[in-house]
């Protein structure tokens, strides 16, 4: 995994937190939160948390369980903490791989758009089944692949046309690469779950131009570090291409284009 990838720094947490919020992870945090809801957790653990749209919507919907969210990324933990300010979920640095809890100490554990970029899938997996207590659960949403989610493949191919000698776009090599649904179960069950449930669960991308789509794309994400390496008009000229293959998508009611991704409930 190139290390620009999961690194979030500077100003691309809150352009992330302003645009692609909104555009793609509240739609899908609102989603995994009735179905946690639905479980009745008292204690929860959230991984990758981000800038927090899942820990807020959790919360929303779970107001009175405690919350304890996690991300290998300070920046973005910062911006979630802003986000839900609350006495009963706190926010802590760690690893996904490498949990500092105790075995069993919650009841259920949530990761949104996180696992595509654990290293070691399984290991991931299997601290999250080690802190579960026996009947918890392990609440994951997946990107589908990229063909199921128009706009982040319009930006992205953009931006490889801009720049021809990069072999792959971001967007490919990492976030909508581990989509197949067979890979997901057999990595849940190689880390100890049994009982696995799998929804694929299509929504829609919606903003109001396809200007801010382009800047979050490409100034809210780690891409944004790759394309500066390229020089300092760099950065404005993608953004610009992206906008200009995004406005595709472009209703007489705003930015509106189709995502997918799986949701998946496995049990202890």
């Amino acid at each position: 995994m190139s290390s620009t990838d999961s690194v979030f720094a500077g100003s691309i947490p809150a352009i992330y937190d302003r645009f692609m919020v909104p555009l793609l992870f509240q739609p899908y945090a609102e989603a995994a939160a009735k179905r946690a809801q639905a479980l009745k957790p008292s204690r929860i653990l959230e991984t990758a948390a981000g800038t927090g749209v899942l820990t807020e919507a959790l919360h929303r919907a779970l107001p009175d369980a405690l919350m304890i969210a996690t991300d290998l990324n300070q920046p973005m933990l910062v911006e979630a903490a802003r986000r839900v300010r609350a006495p009963n979920v706190t926010f802590r640095e760690a690893d996904a791989l490498d949990l500092p809890f105790d075995d069993e100490s919650f009841d259920l554990v949530a990761c949104q758009f996180g696992v595509m970029f654990f290293p070691d899938k399984v290991k991931g997996n299997s601290e999250a089944r080690r802190v579960l207590r026996d009947g918890g659960h392990y609440l994951l949403v997946i990107w589908d692949e990229i063909a199921r989610n128009l706009a982040t493949r319009a930006a992205g191919a953009a931006v490889a046309q801009l720049f021809p000698d990069d072999s792959a776009a971001f967007y490919e090599r990492i976030p909508f690469r581990y989509h197949d649904r067979a890979l997901i179960e057999r990595d849940l069950r190689a880390a100890g779950f049994s009982a696995i449930k799998i929804e694929t669960v299509e929504l829609r991308s919606r903003a109001a131009s396809a200007g801010d789509v382009a800047i979050g794309m490409i100034q809210g994400t780690p891409m944004r570090s790759e394309i500066e390496k390229r020089g300092p008009e760099a950065l404005a000229a993608a953004t610009e291409a992206a906008e200009q293959a995004l406005r595709q998508f472009v209703t007489p009611d705003g930015f509106d284009a189709p995502m997918s991704a799986h949701i998946v409930t496995a049990t202890k």
